[in-house]
């Protein structure tokens, strides 16, 4: 039993390390993205949303484009950050972007 415990308690630390990250409040910049709603100068999400951060171009592999956002299109997708330079060490380019490497 206690086998069994320990292998369901790392199954769920595993799927929790590869889940995108929560969906957090946006500043507005145009129309809300799909799942977020407006709140003053910013989006904020539902209980539906998913991760999004401003669009820069087209979006990174694993995000889909809903106005000027990129969404993450699974709980899945890697952590999205805007470029600027190189990427940071963990992150790796998409376009104009830098994904996590988890």
């Amino acid at each position: 039993m206690r086998h069994v415990l320990i292998t369901m308690s790392a199954a769920i630390i595993c799927s929790w390390a590869l889940a995108a990250p929560p969906a957090q409040p946006l500043l507005k910049e145009g129309p809300c993205p799909s799942g977020y709603s407006s709140s003053g100068n910013y989006c904020t999400p539902g209980n539906s949303a998913r991760f999004a951060i401003s669009k820069q171009g087209p979006c990174p592999s694993g995000y889909s484009s809903s106005g000027n956002y990129c969404v993450a299109t699974s709980e899945r997708s890697k952590t999205a950050i805007p470029k600027s330079g190189p990427c940071p060490s963990g992150y790796n380019s998409s376009g104009s972007y830098c994904l996590s490497n988890r």
